[in-house]
């Protein structure tokens, strides 16, 4: 049982390291991209020809959703995501296995990250542009990737490792349940 609750303080460990990780490196590309464009004469610089650095502000949250949200937009957007992170970080606390604290390591980075941009300039630096036929996707950020790969991470053990995964078969046999194939006659 000792070495459970390593593995776990291992595991959140792991997360939050993840967390100061994104966090570093969106700040730092945001400062890069902001250099870059302070004496920029183009609007965008093509690295290849589906990929572009752009400089995008973003005033509200994903897609720009409620970018015209009124003059408490930015503060409603900033006490929400804080909150959020703050479940997130509780829930990271009590995270069991490696792959919930880096996904959630990884929401929370993200989330930190883009409120201090809103802190800092009221909307979200946003530059990584990708499109095809014309068609560009909404501009993003270091930020929203962890965001959106922590996600996935979190759908992808809610949906497939669930109640297979090691973790939980170790609760539930540490619990006194049965484990399958057992035989508690002898």
């Amino acid at each position: 049982m000792s070495g459970e609750i390593t593995d776990h303080r291992a595991a959140r460990q792991v997360g939050w390291g993840l967390a100061v990780a994104i966090l570093i490196a969106d700040q730092i590309s945001k400062w890069l991209i902001l250099g870059l464009f302070s004496d920029a004469t183009r609007p965008y610089f093509e690295i290849t020809p589906f990929f572009n650095i752009v400089l995008a502000w973003n005033r509200g949250i994903s897609f720009g959703m409620f970018g015209n949200a009124g003059e408490h937009g930015d503060t409603i957007l900033i006490v929400l995501t804080l909150a959020i992170a703050v479940g997130l970080s509780v829930w990271l606390t009590r995270a069991e296995s490696r792959l919930s604290a880096l996904a959630l390591g990884s929401i929370i980075g993200g989330a930190v990250g883009n409120v201090i941009d809103r802190f800092r300039f009221g909307a979200v630096t946003d530059f990584l542009d990708l499109h095809v036929l014309g068609y560009h996707w909404p501009a993003f950020n270091v930020a929203d990737s962890a965001i959106v790969i922590g996600a996935a991470m979190l759908m992808w053990e809610s949906l497939f490792l669930g109640s297979e995964s090691p973790t939980n078969k170790d609760a539930k046999h540490t619990n006194g349940e049965k484990s399958p194939g057992t035989d508690e006659t002898h």
